[in-house]
């Protein structure tokens, strides 16, 4: 793998002990450099997020001017309020065209919605074209279909044309050189979302009830006659059952997509008309799911499916890209080297290389001469170093089943045993999942000289449809939290942590999971970090109801379990582990007062605040660190407190004590 000054001095540091490369946590908080680049379908120009003092900007690289730099055209940022406007995705439409995703706040009837819009900037004129924004409601922004040689896309909206129908979607055809629009599908009460092919035909539509919980496919052969129903059923098992068409073949109703009926997910051919497979399944991996179905320019085969093992995984059956990938992995090491974007041909890639213990570097490689062009590192404080070891383990649970977690080592305390912890808790907690991938809060906790554990327990996505549903059966806040304690117990056993030097922390679920470790197993846990949790589910539940619908809302639990047992906040009397909250006061999806009823319960129950817990609200955080300053502060203030309750090294350390400075920044 190409390595640079710094990679090559941190490996010395760490063959010779040295301990003075030791990285502050602050450089860990900062934003990536670069973020999604796309390249053109020419591979003459990429449009890349690059972060610049803290604040991200939309900007274009022109690869035929080499040592040129970037010319930026559009802030980048989260919106925090009502009115607030933010940049969200972007795309190439043709060469000279990038087309932007615009989201604002607002309040709708007394409920806060986004609503988005399409921008496209011309790089010749540099002028800025809004599409389609007349008559436009809500939804402005969610392209089916693009024709880069007609500069042309086909765009979902909802519109205020039909006031009954003013919040269901349309077709529209919208040319990003003029802004014209012309009505291809007019809105349809039971439907949500339309699905075109390869040629851009509407040919299928999904439509979802938010009260019983029903989803209803609607399919037509050609671009002819009406769309009829082909599947109304209700997932009461949460597990992701349903199957959508993502690729429409060639052949006669006959579609590709996704289905976990057999209990993992595979891919299949489809009947349409039936919604039934054709045959068995068409790509499978032994114990994991599969993820995303990569289409050719025609939108009309299948070239290729993104998944995700123990690390991300591409399989190629194209076999020219399979040639490619197979040459990757040889020389820069299997899962490595990440394709993520090419040129209309494929000549041109962009690829992301890098180890699990690398942040990852972007590089332009040129299939054709065989060149490896390093346009950036994703982490400029960070680079290209090897930082903190990271591999795969399993344990068993104390009931038998096995689970998979990622491990990262301290790279300064190689030879050591019996090392303090810190467990990270992936939020969800259905779906989501940790894997063996560069991870920046693993990377700053180990960094400290903690290992770090990411146990991706019961109900964590990728393991079959069985594995989620064993999440919702009595897991949430009590066989879930088993199989984190189980992870502590494993790893004492192997003599590689310490079980009384341990702590955890986790972000949304994370968070809940950190304060019913806090709450239901204190004599376990040295101390906790909680973030962004839901602690009091019944008000959640409600608060739910309007986000997710009466169905929808259900996520949450399943089984014998009351959910004010298992809620931290109805629970805060009694014995807990000293624990940290932190929570931003501009967050939408667990708002604030989540944290506020922990707090408070806590402080009725007669603990005392920076003795028995700490909280940190973050006046400008949502519930995704849109701002560098939010994050440094969470990895910062996880650092103090663990240094107060579960110090990194301690005078019976066989290592010996080490004095490590805390940024003050």
């Amino acid at each position: 793998m190409p390595a640079t000054a710094a990679s090559a001095q941190s490996d010395k540091a760490v063959a010779t002990g040295e301990k003075s490369d030791r990285i502050a946590t602050e450089k860990f908080g900062r934003r990536p450099f670069m973020q999604q680049p796309r390249l053109s379908p020419d591979g003459t120009k990429i449009a890349v997020r690059m972060g610049n003092k803290g604040i991200d900007y939309l900007g274009i690289i022109d690869l035929t001017k080499p040592g040129s730099k970037p010319e930026f055209f559009a802030r980048v940022e989260e919106f925090k309020d009502v009115g607030d406007r933010t940049l969200a995705q972007w795309r190439w439409i043709g060469d000279r065209t990038v087309v932007m995703t615009y989201a604002s706040r607002e309040n709708i009837y007394g409920t806060r919605a986004d609503l988005t819009r399409l921008v496209a900037y011309d790089l010749e004129s540099k002028k800025l074209i809004p599409l389609a924004w007349e008559d436009t409601s809500v939804s402005g922004a969610n392209i089916l279909h693009v024709n880069h040689d007609s500069e042309t896309l086909l765009l979902q909206r909802t519109s205020f044309e039909n006031d009954q129908r003013a919040f269901m979607p349309e077709v529209v055809s919208v040319n990003v050189r003029d802004g014209a629009v012309k009505v291809i599908m007019r809105p349809n009460p039971v439907v949500g979302n339309w699905i075109v092919d390869g040629k851009g035909v509407v040919r299928a539509s999904v439509g979802y009830d938010r009260d019983n919980g029903k989803t209803r496919i609607m399919y037509r052969s050609g671009d002819k006659g009406y769309l009829e129903t082909v599947y109304n059923e209700a997932d009461r098992t949460f597990s992701l059952s349903e199957a959508y068409p993502q690729i429409f073949l060639d052949e006669p109703d006959m579609a590709l997509g996704t289905n976990n009926k057999d209990g993992f997910n595979k891919v299949y051919k489809f009947n349409m008309k039936t919604m039934e497979p054709v045959g068995g399944p068409i790509f499978e991996v032994s114990g994991y799911d599969v993820g995303d179905l990569i289409e050719n320019q025609d939108g009309n085969r299948l070239m290729g499916i993104n998944y995700v093992s123990d690390r991300p995984r591409t399989k190629w059956l194209d076999k020219r890209m399979a040639t490619i990938q197979k040459f990757l992995d040889e020389e820069f090491g299997e899962a490595n080297a990440q394709i993520f974007s090419s040129n209309r041909d494929y000549t041109k890639l962009l690829i992301n290389l890098g180890g699990p213990d690398q942040a990852g570097s972007i590089y332009l490689y040129d299939v054709q001469s065989g060149d490896f062009q390093l346009l950036g590192h994703r982490y400029a404080a960070l680079r290209d170093m090897k930082l903190n070891p990271m591999k795969t383990i399993r344990y068993k649970a104390s009931d038998g089943e096995t689970i998979e977690a990622f491990l990262t080592m301290p790279r300064h305390r190689p030879n050591a045993k019996k090392l303090p912890m810190v467990m990270i808790t992936h939020g969800g907690p259905f779906g989501p999942r940790d894997m063996l991938s560069f991870d920046v809060w693993a990377q700053a906790i180990a960094e400290m000289g903690y290992v770090v554990v990411q146990p991706n327990y019961r109900g964590s996505g990728g393991y079959g449809r069985e594995w989620i549903k064993k999440g919702r059966d009595n897991g949430f806040g009590l066989r879930m939290q088993d199989d984190l304690n189980d992870a502590v117990d494993h790893l004492a056993n192997e003599g590689i942590v310490d079980p009384k030097r341990v702590c955890m922390m986790g972000w949304s679920y994370g968070g809940y999971a950190s304060a019913r470790a806090a709450q239901r197993d204190p004599d376990r846990w040295r101390c906790t970090i909680a973030g962004a949790g839901v602690y009091d589910l019944p008000e959640m539940r409600k608060y739910d109801v309007s986000y997710l619908g009466s169905f929808g809302s259900n996520y949450l639990a399943k089984g014998a379990a009351e959910l004010t047992d298992v809620s931290p906040a109805r629970n805060a009397k009694g014995k807990w582990s000293p624990i940290l909250i932190v929570h931003g006061a501009r967050d939408q999806r667990v708002p604030v007062a989540q944290a506020k009823l922990l707090v408070n319960a806590l402080k009725a129950a007669g603990k005392k605040q920076g003795v028995d817990f700490e909280y940190v609200e973050q006046k400008e955080n949502t519930h995704n660190f849109p701002f560098e300053a939010d994050q440094i502060e969470w990895l910062e203030s996880a650092e103090k407190w663990l240094a107060k309750h579960n110090p990194a090294y301690v005078e019976s350390d066989a290592d010996k004590p080490v004095p490590v400075a805390i940024s003050s920044k």
